[in-house]
């Protein structure tokens, strides 16, 4: 895996991922969406929220453009050891929270605010459009900001409160929201 902007930019980094139910988002689709977001909102001004982390893969990309924070959620152990151990490598403990914890608990209690949050949650997942019914209906998405849920064909995302567009790369798809 490689970031593909920002400061860090070409690090590679290979996440022991052995038997992990994760899927890291590819670096295609990844480069892609960011080329969007770069298009769109000011990363300076970003605090971020990462739910489903996995790898930090997500919050290593917006921190290296300059986020002022990210927020790395996720329950499994290894993938949060991971994580930490990348924070360190890259020294941004002071930049970048991590979290081990489930994400439908962390976005029904939270009472922190992001203007970017992006949900990338395993593909098998039976309630994936309830991650967006319950941030677009909660506080934790900013007026202005910008909600990516990463899914594969099978989610329809589209007739959803606050969807604005989708983008398909393969059978990687991003769905956007905003209030």
């Amino acid at each position: 895996m490689r970031i593909t902007g920002g400061k860090f930019k070409g690090l590679r980094f290979n996440p022991p991922a052995d038997k992990w139910p994760t899927r890291p988002t590819t670096d295609f689709s990844k480069e892609a969406m960011y080329n969007i977001l770069t298009n769109r909102i000011d990363f300076e001004k970003v605090r971020f929220l990462d739910l489903f982390g996995g790898t930090g893969n997500h919050c290593y990309e917006c921190i290296s453009r300059g986020a002022l924070s990210a927020t790395y959620v996720d329950k499994f152990g290894p993938a949060v050891s991971f994580v930490k151990s990348m924070a360190s490598k890259f020294e941004i403990e002071d930049q970048l929270r991590i979290l081990k914890m489930d994400v439908f608990k962390y976005i029904k209690t939270s009472s922190d605010t992001y203007n970017l949050i992006f949900a990338g949650p395993p593909y098998p997942l039976k309630n994936i459009p309830d991650i967006a019914k319950i941030i677009m209906e909660g506080d934790l998405l900013e007026k202005d900001g910008t909600l990516i849920v990463e899914h594969n064909p099978r989610e329809k995302l589209e007739n959803m409160h606050g969807f604005v567009e989708m983008r398909k790369y393969g059978q990687t798809i991003f769905s956007f929201f905003q209030h």
